[in-house]
C-alpha cells in the first residue's frame, strides 16, 4: 500500500521527467526523487541520451543522505551497460533502502531485471505507483520497445464545417497564432515529423521547431523531418532542406535511377532511402517499421487529406491532434481527410476524446481511436 507521501513524491518525479519532453530522444523521459521519511534530499531528471540518468543525478544531489533512503523513479532502473553504467549499480552502491518505480522498463535489456537485481542486493522494491501517468509520458518509447513502431500522432486543422482549405488550395491560416504556437510544442517533443510530397509541392513547409532553445546544442533538438516522395519530385530549393536538422526522403527504388536529382537533393543535406510501394504510394507499414529501426519514438504527421486519410484507413494512427477554428469555408472547400464512406453509422471510425484545450479563438481536441470491444 502506497502512502500519500509516496504519491506526492512520484508525482514530483513525473514533473521532473516531463522537463525532458523535447530533449531525451531516443531515450525515455525519467525523473527521480530521493527522500528520507517525508523529507526530499535529492532530485534528478534525464536530460539527453548519453548523459547521466535521473537516478544518478538524484544520488549526486543527495550525496551521503541517500543511504537508507527511499528512491522514487518513474521508470524501472536500468540494469545494462549502454552509453552510461547501470543505475542499479549506483543505487546499490549508495545503500538505498527502498526503490519505488512507476512502471517496468519495456526495453528487453531491462524489463524486470532491474528490479530483480535490486531485490537480490537487499533493496525493497515496489512498482506500479502512478503507472498510467508514467506510460503516457513515454507512450512512444513504450510502443517502439514493444512493437518496433513509433507512436503516430496525426495533426489536423479544420474549420467548423470540417474543411482544411479553400477550393483554390489557400489554407494560411485556418487556425490562429496561439494554435500554431501549440503545434510548435508538439513538434519539439516529437522524434520526427512526417509529410508527403503533395504538401511540399503545394505549401513548401519548413516543418522545423521554432521555439526558444531549439537551435542545435541548446535545449530542444530539431526532429528528423521525413518526406514520402515515391517519384523523387522534391525540389532541391524546398524550404524543408537547408534549414538545419536532418531530412530523410523515402522514395521508390526506381526513382533512385535519376542520379542527378538524387545528387542535387543530397547536396542540400537530404538522405534518401528506398522503400517498397503499394499501388500508387509507398507502403506505410514499411515506412513506420523503418522509422522504428531509426529509434523514432513519437512521429508527428502534418500532411494533406490523402496521406492523412490513408493512415487512418490503415489504422496506423495512435492519436489525433485536431485544431478547430471558428470559421465556415463552405461545401466547395477541401475536406479534412480522403476517406471512403462507411457502410453505415455503426461502421464509422470512432474516437475517444481525451481532452480539449482552448487556444485563443481555436479549440484543440486530442483523441484516440476507440477500441471496439471483442465478443466473448
Amino acid at each position: 500500500m502506497f502512502s500519500d507521501f509516496d504519491r506526492l513524491a512520484m508525482q514530483r518525479a513525473l514533473e521532473l521527467a516531463a522537463r525532458g519532453l523535447a530533449t531525451t530522444d531516443p531515450n525515455p523521459r525519467v525523473g527521480c526523487v530521493i527522500a528520507h521519511g517525508e523529507r526530499i534530499v535529492g532530485e534528478g531528471w534525464h536530460r539527453r541520451a548519453g548523459e547521466p540518468h535521473a537516478e544518478v543525478l538524484a544520488l549526486q544531489a543527495a550525496a551521503a543522505q541517500a543511504a537508507e533512503a527511499t528512491v522514487y523513479v518513474t521508470l524501472e532502473p536500468c540494469s545494462h551497460h549502454g552509453r552510461t553504467p547501470p543505475c542499479t549499480e549506483a543505487l546499490v552502491g549508495a545503500r538505498v533502502a527502498r526503490v519505488v518505480y512507476a512502471t517496468e522498463d519495456p526495453n528487453p535489456q531491462v524489463n524486470g531485471r532491474g528490479a530483480e537485481l535490486l531485490r537480490s542486493a537487499g533493496v525493497a522494491v515496489e512498482a506500479g505507483l502512478l503507472e498510467s501517468e508514467a506510460l503516457e509520458l513515454n507512450c512512444g518509447f513504450v510502443k517502439r520497445m514493444q512493437q518496433g513502431l513509433p507512436w503516430v500522432r496525426l495533426k489536423l486543422a479544420m474549420s467548423l464545417d470540417g474543411r482544411t482549405a479553400l477550393a483554390s488550395g489557400a489554407s494560411r491560416w485556418i487556425s490562429g497564432e496561439a494554435a500554431r504556437e501549440d503545434v510548435q510544442q508538439w513538434r519539439a517533443r516529437s522524434s520526427a515529423i512526417l509529410t508527403g510530397i503533395g504538401t511540399v509541392l503545394a505549401d513548401d513547409p519548413q516543418l522545423d521547431v521554432r521555439v526558444p532553445g531549439a537551435a542545435a546544442g541548446h535545449g530542444a533538438r530539431q526532429p528528423l523531418r521525413v518526406l514520402l516522395d515515391r517519384r523523387l519530385r522534391t525540389p532541391p530549393a524546398a524550404r524543408l532542406l537547408g534549414t538545419g536538422g536532418e531530412v530523410l526522403i523515402f522514395t521508390e527504388l526506381a526513382a533512385l535511377a535519376d542520379a542527378a536529382r538524387g545528387a542535387a537533393l543530397g547536396a542540400r543535406g537530404a538522405r534518401i532511402e528506398s522503400l517498397p510501394a503499394e499501388g500508387e504510394r509507398l507502403a506505410l507499414g514499411a515506412v513506420l517499421e523503418r522509422l522504428g529501426e531509426l529509434e523514432v519514438n513519437e512521429l508527428l504527421v502534418e500532411a494533406g487529406p490523402i496521406l492523412s486519410g490513408e493512415l487512418v484507413r490503415q489504422s496506423l494512427v495512435d492519436e489525433l491532434l485536431l485544431y478547430v477554428a471558428p470559421k465556415l469555408l463552405g461545401d466547395k472547400a477541401r475536406p479534412l481527410l480522403e476517406l471512403a464512406e462507411p457502410a453505415g453509422l455503426s461502421a464509422a471510425r470512432a474516437f475517444t476524446l481525451l481532452d480539449t484545450h482552448t487556444l485563443g479563438d481555436d479549440l484543440r481536441l486530442r483523441l484516440r481511436p476507440r477500441v471496439k470491444p471483442t465478443r466473448a
